[in-house]
């Protein structure tokens, strides 16, 4: 499933829960992490096996992710431990420093998949790898990784921490636009996804009134390559889905391609005067996929 939007939910607010459903997300994060007080970790852990609970995966409107709090500390697990009866279908790693902190998570969602009685392998993991600078330095280390990360479906990345980590003042550009270190940090998140073969999701644009300008962000990093974005406002769904839609004219191009291919003998095909090959026919797949996951 393509993840074009990953709304946040505070797992201890029972008014946002309860609108959650009707958002249109592709996915839902049951947030355990930063949006909750550390008085409110209990209480949230209960709240999100609840909701998890009383969704069965084979009648969700949305897939169910919960992000749990950063390894460091035995809080992380007794996150996964509270909400693993419930049968997430994935897990938002925060502050990931690497393959080394998915395969660990990998390793406990074993053992709580067989308590719980789930499949095997079930619970994906979203990593939130471009947060820290050492989570920065280790994405060129996923690809070589990939065989021992199976539940490993996509990678992301946090501005915001990412300055905290550094010690800087800000994340911005004088022009208003992320510096140069943050720039890269995202890219490198990009080029890691991709080179993982999995799904590369942009973090959250923060101005949520800023509906024009989302819109022709997600747009644009659609276009280099981006499967979808993380949301912190129910109203964001929407726009994320327009913004990650192909247009008309590239449905048409994608079909043209995909008819030239099935009609073809051989890996190469001429259309609209141009020599088109396997990457053609791959990328025409995924616009028809994208066109689809409405």
């Amino acid at each position: 499933m393509i993840l074009r939007s990953m709304l946040f939910v505070p797992a201890d607010s029972e008014r946002k829960l309860a609108k959650a459903d009707d958002a249109g997300a592709d996915a839902i994060i049951l947030d355990l992490e930063d949006s909750v007080a550390e008085a409110r970790k209990g209480a949230a852990r209960s709240m999100a096996r609840e909701y998890l609970q009383a969704r069965p995966q084979d009648g969700r409107k949305s897939q169910l992710y919960v992000r749990i709090n950063p390894l460091g500390t035995d809080t992380p697990m007794r996150d996964l431990a509270a909400v693993s009866s419930g049968r997430p279908d994935g897990i938002l790693l925060p502050k990931c420093a690497g393959p080394e902190d998915v395969e660990l998570i990998s390793r406990q969602l074993d053992d709580l998949e067989s308590r719980a009685g789930a499949a095997e392998g079930s619970t994906k993991i979203v990593a939130i790898a471009g947060e820290t600078a050492q989570g920065v330095l280790a994405l060129s280390t996923y690809t070589a990784a990939m065989p021992r990360l199976p539940r490993l479906t996509g990678l992301t990345w946090g501005p915001w921490d990412l300055a905290t980590d550094l010690g800087a003042a800000t994340n911005k550009g004088a022009d208003g636009g992320h510096a140069f270190t943050y720039r890269l940090a995202m890219s490198m998140t990009l080029l890691a996804a991709k080179a993982a073969r999995i799904q590369a999701i942009d973090t959250v644009h923060a101005e949520f009134k800023d509906e024009a300008g989302l819109l022709v962000w997600c747009k644009a990093i659609r276009r280099e390559g981006w499967n979808g974005k993380l949301a912190i406002h129910p109203a964001q769904v929407p726009i994320i889905h327009e913004g990650f839609r192909p247009s008309l004219e590239e449905v048409a191009e994608a079909e043209q391609i995909i008819k030239a291919f099935a009609d073809a003998t051989t890996g190469v095909v001429a259309l609209n005067g141009a020599m088109l090959d396997r990457p053609h026919l791959k990328q025409a797949e995924y616009i028809l996929a994208l066109r689809n996951a409405e």
